[in-house]
């Protein structure tokens, strides 16, 4: 409402919430228009042996070519090929949020003839990312620190391997307390509906045998709705996800899906009933601020506490004490316990008398 004084215009600020009602509850509107703003990063490490489509599973994934110009080495090449780290970066918009993902791939794992260095240069490139994010957060600018740890790693298992390899055992042994791991059955159309179910109850009981902590999916408030929790449980389940990854549109019964044509009939990617491809991007999407934070929280903690461990400092940043402050402390420790006992002694002995 306006009101004129003296011919200047008053505009009156108007209430915009009702008598009674503060108004905090708008919060988390703020807090999302702030990270809209801003917008998302995630990155997201495949690993797993040649040939399980891995690249397509990714362009499948985000809708995206990560990889236009990609040299596919033959079998000559493969022999002496050692592991290489190829992190692709693409910005995707959808709706108005931004997304910075950031696709690190591992060509060569597992397909030269000794295996045994291949794991070494994947740890390497983790720690790196560790160690540049606890540079930057000991900085003095640490108002744009750029992301780049390994959020999510998706391990490819070989269909036609009867389970898991031991380089693929070893693999998540040496990382599984580093990143976050989802194991995924790559080319999953290879096999019928009864032996997916086979191998996914062994690569889960020779995961348990190992000791390999895998990334699992937070339980369900109890406030959840029902339909979300049932979702979850699904999702649960499907663990590892078997997948068919595919960016060519095939017309089945007057509609165009992305899938896979052969002479037996279609595997359409985003059929349920056919892979568990939509599981594992709904795993992704819904619980992409989850693993951000595991991998924060969890992780990198570890890797922090023990890089300040090494460097003589506590995880608060305070120095060591030395075995002689320790010593002291615990001796003044028991003097006052001691007196404190006499204290206790003498007023139950008081308390006697009277």
């Amino acid at each position: 409402m306006n009101k004129k004084h003296a011919g200047t215009v008053v505009v009156e600020f108007v209430n915009p919430e009702t008598p009674g009602y503060v108004g905090f509850a708008n919060l988390p509107n703020q807090v999302h228009r702030k990270s809209v703003k801003r917008g998302f990063e995630f990155t997201l490490m495949v690993v797993g042996e040649s040939g399980l489509g891995k690249s397509t599973l990714i362009n499948s994934l985000f809708l995206t070519d990560l990889y236009p110009e990609r040299h596919i080495p033959d079998a000559s090449e493969k022999i002496g090929q050692t592991v290489k780290i190829e992190a692709s970066t693409v910005e995707i918009e959808e709706r108005g949020v931004k997304l910075r993902l950031t696709v690190v791939d591992t060509p060569g794992f597992g397909d030269s003839i000794s295996s045994q260095n291949c794991i070494e240069p994947i740890m390497d490139y983790i720690d790196q990312q560790y160690e540049r994010y606890l540079q930057d957060e000991s900085g003095l600018n640490r108002r744009h620190i750029l992301d780049n740890r390994v959020h999510c790693c998706f391990y490819f298992v070989s269909p036609s391997g009867h389970g898991l390899k031991p380089l693929d055992i070893e693999f998540m042994r040496k990382v599984h307390h580093k990143i976050n791991i989802v194991p995924v059955l790559g080319k999953s159309d290879m096999l019928t509906m009864t032996e997916i179910k086979k191998l996914k109850r062994k690569v889960l009981d020779q995961i348990d045998e190992a000791g390999i902590q895998i990334y699992r999916l937070p339980d369900c408030d109890d406030d959840e709705d029902e339909d979300f929790k049932q979702q979850n449980k699904q999702l649960k389940e499907a663990i590892p996800f078997a997948v068919v990854g595919s960016t060519q549109l095939i017309e089945v019964r007057g509609k165009k899906v992305r899938g896979r044509l052969y002479p037996w009939g279609v595997v359409e990617v985003e059929n349920p009933e056919h892979c568990d491809f939509i599981k594992l991007r709904t795993m992704l999407i819904t619980h992409m601020q989850d693993l951000q934070e595991v991998t924060h929280d969890l992780h990198y903690e570890n890797f922090r506490a023990e890089k300040l461990a090494k460097s003589g400092k506590t995880p608060t940043g305070g120095v060591r004490a030395s075995t002689v402050e320790k010593d002291k402390l615990l001796a003044d420790k028991e003097v006052e316990l001691k007196k404190m006992q006499e204290m206790l002694s003498k007023m139950q002995a008081q308390m006697q008398s009277k």
